[in-house]
C-alpha cells in the first residue's frame, strides 16, 4: 500500500487469504474502536469450511483481530490462521470469536 488513506468500507467484499495462500473467507464487516480511531477486527463470511470446521460449527462467520492483518490490497492477507486457531496466545485474546 502507498499509505494513502482509504475508506474503511473499501475492505468489505475483499477476499481474505492466509500468508500461505489459503483462502480464509470474505470481509463482511469491520469492527471499530471509535475512541482510538482504529480498526480492531474484521468479520468474515463465505468461510473456507475446511479451515474452520472445528471452530464455527453451524455458524456462518467469524471475527478475527485486525492485528492479524499483514497487508491490504486487492485481497487481505493475514497471519496463518490455522496455527493461531490451534495454539491460542498465552493472553487468551487470540482466539477467534464466532
Amino acid at each position: 500500500m502507498d499509505g494513502t488513506p482509504q475508506e474503511i468500507t473499501s475492505l468489505v467484499g475483499r477476499e481474505v487469504y492466509s500468508n500461505n495462500g489459503v483462502f480464509v473467507g470474505e470481509v463482511e464487516d469491520v469492527q471499530l474502536n471509535v475512541q482510538a480511531c482504529a480498526v480492531t477486527g474484521i468479520a468474515l463470511g463465505e468461510l473456507n469450511r475446511e479451515l474452520f470446521s472445528d471452530v464455527v460449527g453451524g455458524e456462518n462467520g467469524v471475527m478475527i483481530p485486525y492485528r492479524w492483518v499483514r497487508a491490504v490490497g486487492d485481497v487481505v492477507l493475514i497471519n496463518d490462521t490455522i496455527e493461531r486457531l490451534r495454539q491460542p496466545d498465552a493472553e487468551g485474546d487470540e482466539e477467534v470469536a464466532v
